[in-house]
């Protein structure tokens, strides 16, 4: 694993990343810039190359803050790694606005085509893209969803309705790295304030440029990401081997401070891309290595050559780690360099005049039970009804219930112990706006401590040092009977049985499970919503184990239990079918 510069050396990194290759293109090996019409081939996209030289040494020499700002930013990165390990644990939603600049009808692609990319874009960061299961099984426990999504914008900077896309026909030819698709007087379109949206650029690139991206603490005028049009999205003009839309994946990624994942340091071994869990490796993959591909004394996994940051073609990338995603959470944190875009409006359509209707906020579920549970949502001004769409979550089909009068619903007929997703969608005298996203729930298992019914038979235990024991191998249920109350419990592992897993299931509210030796935590699960959390720790030590239960933001019930599980074998535990790594799965030997 790499280690963590200090902060001093940092400074000097980027110094030398900055001059050489921070702000980097995606390129094919010719890197002249061609003044031609004609679209790359599938044979000339054939590989992709950094070289990002001209670009960063233009901004630093037009823009004196630049190098300065990037340190301020990395310092304030390596603050928020050391206070915040866990990293963030709310969905960021970007609002996108895509500037389509043109000069022939091919190079003015569809909007079918920019959604393609908007799909992509979301699937890859929360990690719900079906090539996932590609992911090699000694990497999985470091996947992440970054839980960063993003939406096309609703509402531009005047606070006018849009769809998110602008198009301008233009004169030129073609685009270099000099940034002029990004100002109307040089052929191109403007950016949108930055402060509130990730500009998106798509044009003709000659010399067979795929794409480049601006780290965070450039010139706003500048911020955002371009990308050619033969490698955007999935569809129209999009060319193999780029067209799965991972170009805007990898350059996204450096729009949200990640470097690439050798550390740009070729064969050294010994560049680091700041991030605690993506293994060191020597120099950028292409094509579609076969895994293991070792290289720096990396086995016997050798590189993480499918992350997102590498240069393999888009169809053998399918994974953000938990490191990755914690340094982009980052930028997030009140005084990060991205923070602004979290109170944006971008995703919001303008209130009243024609701007068609909001999208339903605060979705959660109360009062759930083992068959019903009560669905509640946020007004939405203007509305005049509400249209309610619910399914299990691993079913195909929604069901819809419509012209519902209030914000909440109370949903019956439901399965115990199952998952379920409900979304809202207001409705606006003879307009609608968008459902919201899906918001997930468990009902309670039918002879579980949920029902309304339930007694803790493990209180007062708000401490460590006030843990009850539970016996292993055996469900047991409790509940966070406040704001404030914590759950915590300890057991024993043995010298047949010392590998563990913790289950936490059957779950009212949003709740989170950690695992402690002694005093360090060497597991944690923090999936969103009611997801069930599940931490798997495979480990040589044996001793006594401590498990806390805590409600999200301060999230409890009363009346409902949850269910939690200790099991320990002498076989190395898996993770559960499904079920999602968002904390630490360790296998410690």
């Amino acid at each position: 694993m790499k280690n963590f510069l200090s902060i001093a050396f940092v400074a000097i990194l980027f110094v030398l990343c900055l001059t050489n290759c921070a702000k980097d293109e995606d390129l094919v090996q010719d890197f002249s810039v061609e003044n031609t019409d004609t679209p790359a081939t599938g044979a000339a996209l054939g590989q992709r190359t950094c070289s990002a030289d001209d670009v960063y040494q233009r901004m630093l020499a037009t823009d004196p803050q630049f190098q300065q700002n990037r340190a301020q930013i990395e310092h304030f990165t390596q603050d928020y790694l050391a206070s915040s390990p866990v990293g963030d644990r709310a969905v960021k939603t970007i609002p996108v606005v895509v500037h389509v600049v043109w000069k022939t009808s091919q190079q003015n692609i569809s909007d079918a085509q920019v959604l393609s990319q908007m799909t992509v874009l979301t699937n890859d960061f929360r990690r719900l893209n079906a090539d996932k299961v590609n992911t090699p099984a000694a990497f999985l426990p470091f996947a992440a969803d970054a839980e960063v999504e993003f939406c096309l914008a609703k509402q531009d900077p005047a606070g006018n309705a849009t769809t998110g896309i602008e198009r301008r026909q233009t004169t030129v030819s073609s685009f270099s790295d000099n940034d002029a698709m990004k100002y109307y007087s040089q052929g191109g379109l403007n950016a949108w304030d930055a402060s509130k949206y990730l500009n998106l650029w798509v044009c003709n690139m000659g010399g067979g440029i795929l794409g480049y991206a601006q780290f965070p603490g450039g010139n706003p005028a500048t911020d955002g990401v371009v990308i050619t049009y033969t490698a955007f999205g999935t569809t129209g003009t999009a060319q193999a081997p780029f067209d799965k839309g991972r170009t805007a994946t990898h350059e996204v990624g450096h729009w949200l401070n990640l470097f690439h994942i050798w550390g740009d340091d070729g064969n050294g071994c010994n560049g680091s891309d700041q991030v605690a869990d993506t293994p060191n490796q020597g120099p950028e993959n292409y094509s579609c290595p076969s895994f293991p591909h070792v290289s720096c004394s990396n086995g016997p996994n050798g590189d993480m050559f499918m992350d997102y940051m590498d240069y393999t073609d888009d169809a053998c990338m399918n994974l953000y780690t938990q490191g990755q995603k914690t340094r982009m959470n980052a930028l997030f944190a009140s005084g990060g360099a991205r923070y602004s875009l979290l109170s944006s409006p971008g995703c919001q359509p303008p209130s009243g005049g024609g701007g068609g209707c909001g999208t339903p906020s605060g979705l959660n579920a109360t009062s759930i039970t083992s068959s019903s549970a009560t669905l509640n949502w946020g007004t939405v001004g203007g509305a005049t009804a509400y249209n309610l769409q619910h399914k299990p979550t691993t079913g195909q089909n929604w069901t819809t219930v419509s012209n519902l009068s209030g914000t909440s619903y109370n949903l019956t007929g439901l399965n115990a112990a199952t998952s379920y997703d409900f979304k809202v969608q207001a409705v606006c005298g003879g307009s609608t706006g968008s459902f919201s996203s899906p918001v997930s729930f468990t009902t309670q298992s039918s002879g579980g401590g949920g029902g309304g019914g339930c007694t803790d038979n493990y209180e007062s235990n708000n401490t460590k040092s006030t843990a009850k024991i539970i016996p292993v191998n055996t469900a047991i249920t409790a509940k966070i009977g406040t704001a404030t109350d914590k759950d915590w419990f300890y057991f024993n592992n043995t010298s047949t049985k010392r590998n563990i897993r913790i289950n936490l299931t059957n779950l009212p509210f949003d709740y989170d499970v950690y695992l402690y030796r002694g005093n360090t935590m060497v597991g944690y699960s923090e999936n969103p919503d009611t997801e069930n959390e599940e931490i798997v720790f495979n480990t040589s030590v044996v001793g006594t184990y401590y498990v806390k239960v805590v409600g999200y933001n301060g999230a409890y019930s009363n009346s409902l239990c949850y269910t939690l599980q200790a099991s320990i074998s002498n076989s190395q535990f898996k993770l559960s079918g499904g079920a999602r790594p968002s904390g630490k799965v360790v296998s410690e030997r």
